[in-house]
């Protein structure tokens, strides 16, 4: 007799509970980090926790605060949350207006390496080697192996005090060219130490990070790891290598599931994102003579791509073939459908960023009506916002940020 075929399993309801490493979310939906723009002086502010709140109180299952900074040379800007105990009572109050919504939050944990502010930080930016940052108009310093010590700890550091403060999850920053990830990009690492060369050194750091933090929370908290599939520059990091590497972070055991991303903050910013690359926005809200530069050079550097839904499905597949862990799709998610295409696919969760940027309780629509689906254009005109306070200009042309804010007055 011949046996009974195996019937696939069902794939799971985005919208009903499951585990996260530790972590009992409400739902498999997660608000992607995107930069908020409403920290200042390395501290939460009101603005910041209301940020949060919306989407908590829309549906989702969790919310990531966006780029926090590990060290004092690891921030893009000089406002952004850097991990130190004069933050800790407004995270403590950013985590408990989440929790009160029902929603769980992390935090993305970060060294922004060679895309760093070197003026706005008072210290140069650090890279796997000299490199020209086109913003900053700076050459990064080669770090050193005491640098390299220095920021494993401190991510280390970073995920002990986000235990302390409330934090369910803490999202360990791989990708976009910052510090780890412009140590994996063969065309930015160089070096001809235990840190460059084979695909094995130059994942050394990643790897040596997301193990820093796992050895500092264990299974207190969930760890995910923010992995680039593709640099989007000529002679970067790409798939291939991303796949061996999601590996290695799986046979370390150092991460609870993996969110694969794509783009360079540093070379090609805006392959991320698809969608228009809003120039005349982007200038505006720049100085001189970067302002003059995306004028005339602009297109060169924020270069269009065209949108599609689950646009990073292709390549995260390849990913999701061969690893176990669970994993997380970002990139394009707007309804239900999507959704439901991604649970099919095999990935446990999935991130929305712009689509609850124009509606924070899309998660609560989509779960009243199937149908519904974001109306977000993908115009990226958000994008420029993270210089006065992240915001849809189709919701709010004006911005989060009142007198208040620029009185210095809203820091909790």
């Amino acid at each position: 007799m011949n046996p009974r075929p195996t019937q696939p399993a069902a794939a799971p309801d985005p919208l009903a509970p499951a585990r996260l490493g530790p972590l009992e979310l409400r739902n498999r939906t997660i608000k992607a980090a995107t930069y908020e723009g409403l920290s200042r002086h390395g501290l939460v502010t009101e603005e910041l926790i209301d940020f949060h709140r919306r989407p908590a109180a829309g549906g989702v299952g969790m919310t990531t605060v966006a780029y926090c900074a590990v060290a004092p040379d690891g921030r893009t800007d000089r406002h952004q949350i850097l991990w130190r105990p004069e933050a800790a009572a407004g995270l403590r109050k950013l985590t408990d207006a989440v929790h009160a919504e029902g929603a769980a939050i992390s935090a993305q944990l970060g060294h922004a390496g060679p895309v760093a502010d070197p003026k706005g930080n008072k210290a140069p930016s650090l890279g796997p080697g000299r490199i020209f940052h086109k913003t900053t108009l700076s050459l990064t310093k080669a770090a050193t192996l005491s640098d390299i010590r220095r920021v494993v700890r401190a991510h280390g550091d970073a995920a002990r005090m986000a235990v302390e403060v409330g934090f369910d999850a803490v999202e360990v920053h791989l990708g976009h060219n910052y510090l780890a990830s412009s140590f994996l990009s063969p065309k930015l690492n160089r070096r001809d130490d235990a840190y460059g060369g084979s695909l094995e050194n130059r994942a050394r750091l990643a790897r040596e990070t997301a193990r820093a933090v796992r050895d500092a929370v264990g299974d207190r908290i969930a760890i995910i790891a923010k992995l680039n599939m593709d640099d989007g520059v000529p002679g970067g990091f790409w798939l291939d290598e991303a796949i061996r590497v999601a590996e290695w972070l799986e046979e370390d055991g150092s991460v609870d599931a993996l969110e694969m991303t794509s783009g360079s903050s540093l070379d090609n910013p805006m392959y991320l994102f698809k969608g228009d690359a809003p120039l005349d926005d982007f200038a505006a809200v720049m100085p001189q003579p970067i302002k003059l530069g995306v004028k005339l050079l602009g297109k060169r550097i924020l270069r269009a791509y065209p949108y599609k839904d689950a646009y990073l499905l292709d390549d995260a597949r390849q990913i999701r073939a061969a690893v176990k862990l669970p994993m997380i799709l970002l990139g394009g998610v707007t309804s239900k459908e999507v959704m439901d295409t991604a649970m099919a696919e095999g990935f446990e969760f999935v991130a929305m960023g712009r689509a609850l940027l124009r509606e924070p309780d899309l998660v609560h629509r989509i779960a009243e009506d199937e149908r519904v689906r974001s109306l977000c254009i993908h115009c990226n005109k958000c994008m420029p916002t993270n210089y006065t306070g992240t915001h849809c200009v189709l919701v709010d042309p004006v911005g989060p940020r009142g007198e208040a804010w620029r009185q210095g007055r809203s820091t909790v």
